[in-house]
């Protein structure tokens, strides 16, 4: 007799903010386990930085998490996540379920006028065999900004494993004042991990999105391309409607943080606002912005 599959996890948090009298930006919401929220960091500009911590060790097949934020006139935000996600393996691994079990994340921003929302979380590690599927809606009005990261690693490459029967999912959804905006949907499986118009044959896949709050200008996508200078991979940006994307694709997922991050310090400059710090539960022995050219 076949036993029953331990019951997945399903954790959510709901945060809202709001721009003080002292014009920094305050925090208010909760989670539930294994989502914890973290010591929010005041940076000097006035922006929250807020780090998320999942105490569940990774996702297994059917896990399930939930992170919504809203944000009021003016408010400045960083999110994060205290460690890389780690995505087991589920196809094949039950008698149940041969065909492996999904796990989920759904994010929902909703950004009032004048809102700045950095959404930097750490990479995913996604080991042989699983599935995962990420959905991400941003609500954005008059004046407001949305910079979201994703840095994947499809299989333990290290240990020479590859991503095998699994898959990576993702789904994301921007409008502006109740307009679609961006819509992009990625599927990394099978044929697409091989194939010269997918990731042929590399590991890591890397994607930025800024919906920024006007038309970006075409000296911002050079001086972002030209920071690919020295990296290693195929790095690709171009522009949005309103905002630009970049798409990294090779073997390191450093050389997607660091190019990733010089792009996050244009975008600052562009706009005019401090320069990026890393934030303080990230562990890297790194400085992407060292000796980096003038904005």
């Amino acid at each position: 007799m076949l036993s029953a599959p331990p019951k997945p996890w399903c954790a959510e948090a709901q945060l809202r903010f709001h721009r003080g009298a002292d014009r920094g930006t305050q925090h208010q919401g909760g989670a539930t386990a294994p989502l914890k929220i973290q010591r929010a960091f005041a940076r000097a500009d006035g922006r929250c930085e807020l780090p998320l911590l999942h105490t569940g060790g990774g996702l297994v097949g059917g896990d399930e998490l939930s992170i919504g934020a809203e944000l009021g006139p003016h408010s400045r935000v960083l999110l994060t996540s205290v460690a890389a996600q780690k995505v087991y393996g589920s196809v094949g691994r039950s008698r149940l379920a041969p065909e492996g079990n999904w796990s989920r994340q759904r994010l929902s921003f909703e950004l009032q006028a004048g809102a700045d929302l950095e959404w930097l979380p750490q990479e995913v590690v996604v080991f042989a065999g699983g599935l995962i599927e990420q959905s991400c809606r941003v609500e954005l009005a008059e004046g407001a900004s949305w910079l979201g990261a994703d840095v994947v690693r499809l299989g333990r490459s290290a240990d020479a494993e590859t991503l095998g029967e699994g898959c990576w999912r993702s789904r994301l959804e921007v409008r502006r004042h109740g307009r679609w905006s961006v819509v992009d949907q990625l599927e990394l499986t099978g044929e697409t991990l091989r194939s010269p118009h997918g990731l042929a044959g590399m590991p890591v896949f890397g994607s930025l999105v800024w919906a920024a709050p006007a038309l970006v200008p075409e000296a911002l996508l050079e001086l972002c391309r030209a920071d690919r200078a020295g990296l290693e991979g195929e790095m690709a940006c171009g522009r949005l409607d309103q905002g630009l994307v970049a798409r990294y694709r090779g073997g390191s997922t450093q050389a997607a943080r660091w190019w990733f991050t010089r792009i996050w310090a244009r975008i600052r400059a562009e706009r005019g606002l401090a320069p990026p710090q890393l934030p303080r539960v990230w562990p890297f022995q790194e400085t992407p912005l060292a000796g980096e050219r003038s904005c």
